[in-house]
């Protein structure tokens, strides 16, 4: 029987834990997260309008981790030791005899004035500041944006903040004050959503023109003060900046000695494994992957490349070729609260549905469905 360790407590690590009880039941699997409870983090976008609460998209996760025959263990990873055997964490030490890290990425705040914006991605507390601040507005200019990596283009999660700028919009003509609200749209990119495909941003460029949002786009972020985002190409005004900023990997991974991308994630090959680091394996948000740059880091890719990982390891400690490879899918419903538009992606097809009733409430039921899970 042989140790096997997982990392994190997002959809990468649930999804790893499944996937390694499914390949061997006899193996030893622990679960080390920060948190005991799980977020639904794509239904973030309906805390601001009050579709849903921080508790109705939360589930413990130390339940589910025991019915998959799994041990958990509440602590912060802070590095790693002896090839990646030994994890150190702020609750002492958990060996293994092999490693799944599904941490997730973390953002980054090297903007000045980071503190003026709030972010979406943030976890619960910070959707929720959001929709406070939108119900204390009598009016005014709010500001919608994101930017990602400059080391690493594709470290973004650019999605969010389209289904938010949509919501809002809707949850302001809903309540009749849509006409007391300017609303921004702002991005360095020329064209964001670009991993989208080019017809999806002219879509969603020309949905925003017909919503009346104004659009800045392609001028370099200088900061962010109080009440204005500054460019490059002038300042916004703005009551309230909604921002998602880029991402970059672990915090812990550098001291960790763990070979690194130029815009500081887990380096990882087509099997998900850490080169160079024998039985470490990296799913999800914390890694870098070989593939095209439209490859999204988001839930869906995570649990791809965790159920890779997985079954590599479990091959690599059966003493097999450990040769699985994951496929790059973008898979995509961009919400507005009450319609939702679907992107799909592979390296041989895009497509994209128009919005409509019937793609929200497939969301809402896939919601529903996977949260189901935890009990």
């Amino acid at each position: 029987m042989a140790r096997i360790t997982v990392l994190g407590g997002g959809f990468a690590a649930v999804a790893a834990v499944g996937a390694l009880r499914r390949a061997d039941p006899g193996h030893e699997v622990t679960l080390v997260a920060p948190r005991d409870r799980f977020l639904f983090a794509p239904s973030l976008i309906w805390l601001p309008t009050g579709l849903r609460d921080a508790a109705a998209i939360t589930r413990p996760l130390e339940p589910f981790v025991h019915r998959h025959g799994a041990a958990f263990v509440q602590a912060t990873v802070t590095g790693l030791e002896d090839g990646g055997r030994t994890v150190l964490t702020d609750g002492g030490i958990v060996e293994n005899d092999a490693l799944v890290i599904a941490t997730g990425g973390r953002f980054l705040q090297a903007l000045p004035g980071s503190e003026h914006a709030l972010t979406l991605c943030a976890g619960t507390d910070s959707a929720g500041a959001m929709g406070d601040r939108l119900a204390d507005l009598e009016g005014g200019t709010i500001a919608f944006g994101f930017s990602a990596n400059p080391k690493e283009p594709q470290a973004v999660r650019g999605g969010p903040m389209f289904e938010l700028l949509f919501g809002i919009d809707t949850h302001l003509r809903r309540q009749r004050r849509r006409r007391d609200f300017r609303l921004v749209f702002f991005s360095p990119a020329a064209r964001p959503g670009a991993r989208l495909g080019e017809k999806a941003v002219d879509r969603l460029l020309a949905r925003m023109e017909r919503h009346g949002v104004e659009t800045h786009l392609g001028h370099k972020l200088l900061r962010f003060d109080e009440r204005q985002v500054v460019t490059e190409g002038g300042a916004i005004p703005a009551e309230m900046i909604l921002f998602m900023p880029g991402m970059t990997g672990p915090a812990w991974a550098a001291d960790a000695g763990l070979p690194l991308s130029e815009g500081g994630f887990i380096q990882a090959d087509a099997h998900c494994a850490v080169p160079g680091w024998d039985n470490v394996w990296v799913a999800g948000d914390a890694g870098s992957y070989p593939g095209p740059g439209w490859m999204p880091k988001q839930a869906h890719m995570a649990e791809l490349q965790a159920r890779t990982a997985a079954r590599n390891a479990a091959d690599a400690l059966a003493g097999g070729a450990a040769d699985a490879r994951f496929r790059t899918e973008l898979v995509c419903i961009i919400d507005s609260l009450d319609r939702g538009a679907l992107v799909y992606r592979t390296e041989k097809r895009q497509l994209m549905l128009p919005p409509m009733r019937a793609l929200h409430w497939a969301k809402r039921a896939f919601e529903r469905r996977y949260l189901r899970r935890f009990g």
